[in-house]
C-alpha cells in the first residue's frame, strides 16, 4: 500500500455559506486567562528582579541613601571576595543531588513497579517531611548528629569517621560544623524533589517494554540499562535540577548544621542584606549565583540531550 498526501480541503460548494471567522471577543479568551499569570510574574518577579538589578549597581550607605552611580565594580569585588564560598556551594549542591539521585532512584523504582497497593501509602511517606517546616527538619538533624549521640557512635564503630575525616568531610570525632552534615542536611531537605519527578517518569513506562525485553533474554540488568534509565532520563533530569538549584543557595543547612568553614553562598547573601546592610554587596552576589545556575544548568540540559525539557 502507499500512502497517499493529504489533500487540501475543499472550497466549499455553491450556495453554501462561507465558515465564518471566530468572533474576536473568543480569540481575546486565551490571552485573558493568561492575564493573572502574567501579572503575578511582572509584579513578583519582573519589578523586584529589575529593582535588585539598579541595587547592585548603587553606592552608598544606609544613612546617606543609596543611589544608582552603575557601579559595576561591584560585581568583581564581590566575586574576587567570596568565590570560595561560590565554589563550595556549587560542590555541596553537586554531592547533595548525587546522593539525591542514588537514594531517590531505587526508591521511585519500587514505588512505581513493586509497591502495587501500598503505593499511595508510600507517596505520603515521601510528602510527609513537607508538612513539617524546613527549619524544625533541620533542627531535628542538629539533634540527631548532635556529638556523642547514636549516629556519631555508629559510625566511629564502623571507622567511616576516619575515612571521611581524611577526606576533609568531618573533623575528628564529630559531625556537627562539618560538611558532612551540611550536605547530610541538604540531601534529606531535597529528596523529596528527587523522588517525586523520578517515580512520574518511571510510572510512565509501559510494563510490556519489560516484558518483550524478558522474552528477548535480556537480564535485569540489561533490561535497565537499555529500557527503563533511558526512558527515565527525562525524571532524572527534572529531579536534579529541582535539587542542584535550591541546595546551591539554601543558607539554613550551612548555618544550623555548619561553622564558618562550610559557609555557603546562601549565607554570605543573607548575612549582607540582613546583617553587613551591604545592599548593592548582596544584589551582585545575588545576579552571579542566578547567572551561574543559569549556565550550569543551560549546560547540562544540553548535554543530557533531554528534547521533553527543551
Amino acid at each position: 500500500m502507499t500512502a497517499t498526501a493529504a489533500r487540501p480541503a475543499a472550497p466549499p460548494a455553491a450556495g453554501e455559506p462561507k465558515p465564518r471567522p471566530a468572533p474576536r471577543r473568543k480569540r481575546l479568551v486565551p490571552y485573558w486567562l493568561l492575564l493573572p499569570g502574567i501579572l503575578w510574574l511582572i509584579i513578583f518577579f519582573v519589578v523586584p528582579l529589575v529593582y535588585q538589578a539598579s541595587t547592585s549597581v548603587q553606592t552608598g550607605s544606609l544613612e546617606n541613601s543609596f543611589r544608582v552611580t552603575w557601579h559595576v565594580q561591584t560585581y568583581w569585588d564581590v566575586l574576587q571576595q567570596y568565590y570560595p564560598q561560590f565554589l563550595r556551594s556549587l560542590l555541596y549542591a553537586a554531592v547533595a543531588t548525587l546522593l539525591c539521585l542514588v537514594v531517590g532512584y531505587p526508591l521511585a523504582y519500587l514505588i512505581a513497579f513493586r509497591a502495587g497497593r501500598h503505593r499511595n501509602i508510600l507517596l505520603v511517606l515521601v510528602i510527609a517531611p513537607f508538612f513539617t517546616s524546613f527549619l524544625i527538619r533541620t533542627l531535628a538533624w542538629k539533634t540527631i548528629l548532635a556529638d556523642g549521640g547514636p549516629v556519631v557512635h555508629a559510625l566511629n564503630a564502623l571507622h567511616v569517621l576516619d575515612l571521611t575525616d581524611v577526606l576533609g568531610w568531618t573533623s575528628g570525632d564529630r559531625l556537627l560544623a562539618t560538611p558532612l552534615a551540611v550536605v547530610t542536611g541538604l540531601t534529606y531537605n531535597f529528596l523529596p524533589f528527587m523522588i517525586l519527578p523520578l517515580y512520574t517518569s518511571l510510572e510512565r513506562i509501559d510494563h510490556r517494554l519489560h516484558e518483550a525485553a524478558g522474552d528477548l533474554y535480556a537480564t535485569p540488568w540489561t533490561t535497565f540499562r537499555k529500557v527503563t534509565f533511558p526512558m527515565s532520563l527525562p525524571g532524572v533530569v527534572s529531579g536534579t535540577l529541582l535539587t542542584f538549584i535550591p541546595s546551591s543557595g539554601d543558607y539554613v543547612n550551612a548555618q544550623l548544621l555548619g561553622s564558618a568553614d562550610t559557609k555557603m553562598i546562601g549565607s554570605v547573601i543573607q548575612s549582607q542584606f540582613l546583617t553587613v546592610l551591604d545592599y548593592p554587596a548582596a544584589a551582585a552576589l545575588s545576579f552571579i549565583l542566578m547567572a551561574v545556575v543559569l549556565f550550569v544548568v543551560s549546560y547540562y540540559i544540553r548535554r543530557a540531550g533531554t528534547e521533553e525539557l527543551l
